[in-house]
Parts: structure tokens; C-alpha cells; sequence
């Protein structure tokens, strides 16, 4: 018995030792392969093929290595040989096909191909294969006669996901929707693996050829057959358009079939609010209000029409803060409503006294310590605008303390930078943004990136004064709303003939100081001003790192408010065509469109 289960232990060990040495041997036959060492790929693929002549992956490579050393003979020999052990592997034919077609015996090839297509109403089994190799060989036409023919053959077969991929690979992106489309009509589920995948063909650009196929597949296939998806895609499309008016009408669509979660509509406003689409926000956020039968949720919404208010400098934004406060209250479900009342008392009516003792109010009732940070952060802002800085400091470092990796601690680091940059500690503020350029939030990242690059870029070095600590200063004047006297400094350090000496004639902080100073200057509507000192920027520096920037600045001003197209036109072409890589490009190329009098579909 005892020598018995010794064979079995000893067979089991050789066993295992021999899959080992096969596994070493493909990995070392695909290390050849993948560098195109196909001679030395073969010996290894032909001696794993001759112990396991059943395993297609070996099968396929030594194939793909005899063709590769124009060993087209042993491939078709092989390839034949297998086909009489076992015709009804009809996918070899393919290969075979393939392989005369190397040899320039088109009609062969032709032959082989066709045979294996024909053979699939016999051999359904080996569409998905056949559809594959097809595809390898760009045969792209004949991948899909493949797909479909197993779809029609096995109606549970489902190939459209492949079909769109191999339409979108010809350029035929009207098939590719509506394969993409036909997918989510059979099956939900793809719903999300669609949308990633059309999302790499549409654009914010309303006039692109993909995005308007992509919207006429959809109100077709909504017309025809009509599906809640097809809306949800649409208003998707909408968004991803920035036509948020557009897409608020397929949630309200949606809404009014199933009455139940106003979610994605109150994402819509969101995204509306941040870029700034006003008129739209408020419909999505009143919407909410008048739909909502939950308290929180009419809040949250209530929260979006008051910051709505005092971004349209509404006069009646005090009220709408206090008529909210007597309808829900100030409590622990008020607290996001408490601090933009703060921050709206502070920045925009100069009220920071009055903003401290909501803030402090808010923080004597506030249970979770995420509230707390929110509030901490807004009493640091009031407490820096009134140069409290050191104070501030206490409450910014408090936050990073207790909320270590959080989102709310990175602002909070940011703001420590900010306010040390502010004060002058220049090192210190660098050390804490070059920790920051990794953070998780993408405008936290930016927002330390341009600030680093500032101080980096313009630092004293040997004690010479570069004119930075006169710009932080204005920087600080212009967040706390001063932006007269924030511009009075920034000119002061354009004048210093004694800061451009000690710096060889030229100060490097120029561009900036010019740039801050128009941004100052569109604020106060002072655009003629603002486009001098553009210009300046312009005429020194051409190339310059803030170039396409000040070009988009200069095409907004003279489009929004200066009311001259021509101009508008000319910077927004020279972001199209000197500056590709720009962040601005979308929006520049489509509002160039639109001044061009192209039509808008």
C-alpha cells in the first residue's frame, strides 16, 4: 500500500515538474515572439505543439512564426494535416487562407476565406473565433459576416459589441452607434460599457460629425422603440455638449415616467452651476424644489438658488439667505447654507464680523467633524481677510490634523500655502504645495501648480528683491475684494526702475503682474484697459507659457463685451491653430463656429 501511494506521489510531482517546464518554455517562446525573434520563437513553439497538438495558442503562433520566416510550406502542410485529422475545425481554414495570401494567391485565399464563412451555418460554434482571426488579419468586412452570421444562427449570441468596434475601426461611425445601441437594446447591462466606449468619440463640440450620428441614431432608435435609456443617453450627449437646457429636458422626461429620484437632475445643476450656466441651474434646482418630498433634498437645492443669487449679484441675495434660515432653520441640516451665507457676507458685502458669528454659531451645533471642517475653513477665509493670519493658520492646521488624506485637508493645506504665501513665508508656502501638485482633486492639484510655479518662478534669489512680495501682497489685496488698491500695487512694481535694475533690466514677474492686473481690470469693466495690458504680454513674450491664456482672455473680452466678432475671431483662431494642446481649445474652436455663422445642429 505504502509503494502504491509513493507512485501516485512520485507521478504527481513529475506531473507538476513537467507543467512547470512547459510554462517556462511559452514564456520564453513569447519573450522570442513578442521581439521578433521568430526563428528561435519556432524550435520552442514547434516542440510545445508536438506534446499538446490540441492547444490552439500553440497552434496559432507557430503558425504566425512559420509565416513570419516565409516558411509558408510547413504552415500550409500543417495546417492541412490538421484539417484532415478534424474538418470540422473550420477556423483553420482562415489561417490557411491567410496563408496564401502572404504568398500574393489572392484567389486561394479568397477561397479558404469564403469556404470558412460558409461553413459557419453547419459549424455556428466557431463564429466568436473566426470573427477573431478575421479581425487580426484586417479582414474587417469578413469579421463581421462572421458576427452576424452566429447572431443569426444563436439568438442568444450577442457579437454587437465586437461589430461596433470593427465599425468604428473602418470609420463607419454611423454603424458603430447603432451597434453600440442595438447592444444596450438587448441588454441593459452594457449600458455603462457603451457609454465608456462611444464617450471616446464624442466631443463638446455640438457640431461634430460623430456627436450629431450619435444623436440621430438615439432619437431614431427613441422613436422606433421607445426605452428610459435612450433619454439617459441623450441628456449624457447633451451634457457632454455643455447644451444643459437640452438635457434637462430628457430628465424631466425621465422624471415624469418614474416620479421617485430627481439625482441626476440635481447633477445636471451642479454642472450647470459650475460652468456657470445660471439660467439653467435654477430651472434644475426649482425643479427640485417643487418635485422634492424630501427635506434634505430641498435644502441642498434651496443652497444652489441662493449662490445662484450672489453669482448673478441678484440684490435680493440677503434675503433669499434669511427667508431660507426662517423656513428650515439654522441647525445641523443648515450648515452648507450657514457657511455660503458666511462666505457671501464676508467677500461680497464686507461683513466679516457679522460672518464670524454665524460660522461660530454653526460650530457650537455641528456634530460630525466634516461639518466642522467645512466651517473651520470658511472662519479661516473671514479670518484671513481681515489679516488674521496667524489665527487662521490655527484653524487650516486643525482641519489637516483631524482629517489626514481627506479632500477637506488638502483644501486645508492649500489654504495654509495661500496664507503663508500672503504673509511672505514663501519656502514654507512651497513646501506645502509641492506636496499638494499630487493631490487627488484635480483643481486643488491646478490651483497649487500655478501658485508653485509663481513663487518658483520669481523668487528672490541672493536677497535681490524680485518684486514677489509686492505681488503677493496684491493677490492678498485682490481676495479680500480690494481690487483698486490691489492694482495700485501691481502697477508700483511695473514702475520700480529700481527692482528692474537690481534684476539686469527686466523683471521676470512682468507677465504675471500684467495678467493679474487685466484680470482685475475685466472685473471692474475696464476692458479697454484690460486688453492694453494683454497686449503688452503679447508684444513681449509670444510664445510665452500664459500666451494662450491671455489669447482666450482677449477673444472673451472682445466677443462678451466689447461686442467685436472680427477681433473675437482672430484670437480664438489662433488657439485653434498655434496652440492645439490648449485647455481652451473645445470651447474656442466652437465659439469661432458659432462667429463664423456655421450652422448649429
Amino acid at each position: 500500500m505504502k509503494r502504491f501511494f509513493l507512485l501516485i506521489l512520485l507521478f504527481i510531482s513529475s506531473f507538476s515538474f513537467s507543467q512547470k517546464e512547459l510554462q517556462n518554455d511559452y514564456l520564453l517562446a513569447e519573450n522570442y515572439y513578442r521581439e521578433g525573434e521568430y526563428k528561435k520563437a519556432t524550435q520552442i513553439f514547434k516542440k510545445l505543439y508536438d506534446e499538446s497538438p490540441f492547444n490552439t495558442t500553440y497552434l496559432g503562433r507557430l503558425i504566425t512564426c512559420y509565416q513570419e520566416t516565409a516558411a509558408f510550406i510547413k504552415a500550409e502542410d500543417l495546417l492541412k494535416s490538421r484539417i484532415k485529422a478534424n474538418a470540422s475545425q473550420i477556423y483553420l481554414y482562415v489561417y490557411l487562407g491567410h496563408n496564401y495570401e502572404l504568398q500574393q494567391q489572392k484567389e486561394n485565399a479568397k477561397i479558404n476565406y469564403e469556404f470558412a464563412l460558409n461553413s459557419l451555418d453547419k459549424y455556428a460554434a466557431y463564429s466568436g473565433i473566426i470573427g477573431r482571426l478575421f479581425k487580426d488579419y484586417n479582414l474587417l468586412d469578413n469579421a463581421i459576416l462572421a458576427y452576424e452570421k452566429a447572431m443569426m444562427k444563436n439568438e442568444n449570441a450577442n457579437y454587437s459589441f465586437q461589430i461596433a468596434q470593427i465599425y468604428g475601426e473602418k470609420g463607419d461611425f454611423k454603424k458603430m452607434f447603432k451597434a453600440y445601441i442595438n447592444l444596450v437594446d438587448k441588454n441593459e447591462n452594457y449600458f455603462n460599457l457603451v457609454q465608456r466606449y462611444t464617450s471616446k468619440y464624442i466631443t463638446e463640440d455640438a457640431e461634430n460629425e460623430k456627436n450629431i450620428l450619435f444623436r440621430k441614431t438615439l432619437l431614431r432608435k427613441s422613436v422606433s422603440k421607445p426605452k428610459d435609456v435612450w433619454n439617459v443617453l441623450l441628456s449624457w450627449l447633451f451634457t457632454q455638449q455643455k447644451d444643459y437646457g437640452k438635457a434637462l429636458i430628457q430628465e424631466k422626461a425621465l422624471f415624469h415616467r418614474n416620479p421617485t429620484d430627481l439625482s441626476a437632475v440635481f447633477t445636471l445643476g451642479e454642472i450647470a452651476f459650475d460652468n456657470k450656466e445660471y439660467e439653467t441651474a435654477e430651472q434644475c434646482f426649482n425643479f427640485i424644489r417643487e418635485k422634492s418630498i424630501l427635506k434634505a433634498e430641498k435644502i441642498n437645492a434651496n443652497l444652489y438658488i441662493a449662490k445662484i443669487a450672489v453669482a448673478i449679484k441678484n440684490p435680493e441675495a440677503k434675503t433669499i439667505f434669511q427667508s431660507l434660515f426662517t423656513q428650515f432653520g439654522k441647525n445641523t441640516s443648515t450648515i452648507k447654507l450657514q457657511v455660503a451665507y458666511a462666505d457671501f457676507l464676508t467677500f461680497q458685502k464686507n461683513e466679516p464680523e457679522e460672518a464670524k458669528e454665524v460660522l461660530k454659531e454653526a460650530l457650537s451645533f455641528s456634530n460630525s467633524k466634516f461639518d466642522k471642517a467645512r466651517i473651520k475653513l470658511k472662519l479661516g477665509d473671514v479670518l484671513v481677510f481681515t489679516g488674521k493670519f496667524n489665527k487662521a493658520l490655527i484653524y487650516f492646521s486643525q482641519i489637516q490634523t483631524q482629517l489626514k488624506n481627506n479632500e477637506l485637508a488638502q483644501q486645508a493645506r492649500f489654504k495654509v500655502a495661500q496664507t503663508s504665501y500672503f504673509k511672505g513665508d514663501f519656502p514654507w508656502a512651497k513646501a506645502q504645495l509641492k506636496v499638494l501638485k499630487g493631490a487627488t482633486t484635480q483643481l486643488i492639484a491646478n490651483d497649487a501648480l500655478d501658485l508653485f510655479l509663481i513663487i518658483s518662478d520669481n523668487e528672490p534669489v541672493d536677497s535681490i528683491p524680485s518684486g514677489l512680495t509686492e505681488y503677493a501682497k496684491a493677490d492678498l489685496l485682490a481676495f479680500q475684494n480690494k481690487n483698486e488698491e490691489a492694482i495700485t500695487v501691481l502697477t508700483s512694481i511695473l514702475n520700480n526702475e529700481s527692482l528692474k535694475t537690481l534684476n539686469g533690466g527686466f523683471l521676470p514677474i512682468t507677465n504675471n503682474v500684467l495678467f493679474k492686473m487685466a484680470k482685475l481690470q475685466i472685473k471692474q469693466e475696464k476692458y479697454e484697459d484690460a486688453i492694453l495690458n494683454l497686449e503688452k504680454i503679447i508684444a513681449t513674450d509670444e510664445q510665452g507659457f500664459l500666451t494662450d491664456d491671455v489669447f482666450y482672455e482677449m477673444a472673451e473680452v472682445y466677443n462678451n463685451k466689447l461686442n467685436s466678432p472680427e477681433k473675437a475671431s482672430e484670437y480664438y483662431q489662433k488657439i485653434i491653430f498655434e496652440h492645439s494642446s490648449s485647455i481652451y481649445l473645445v470651447d474656442a474652436r466652437k465659439k469661432y463656429r458659432k462667429l463664423r455663422g456655421d450652422a448649429i445642429n
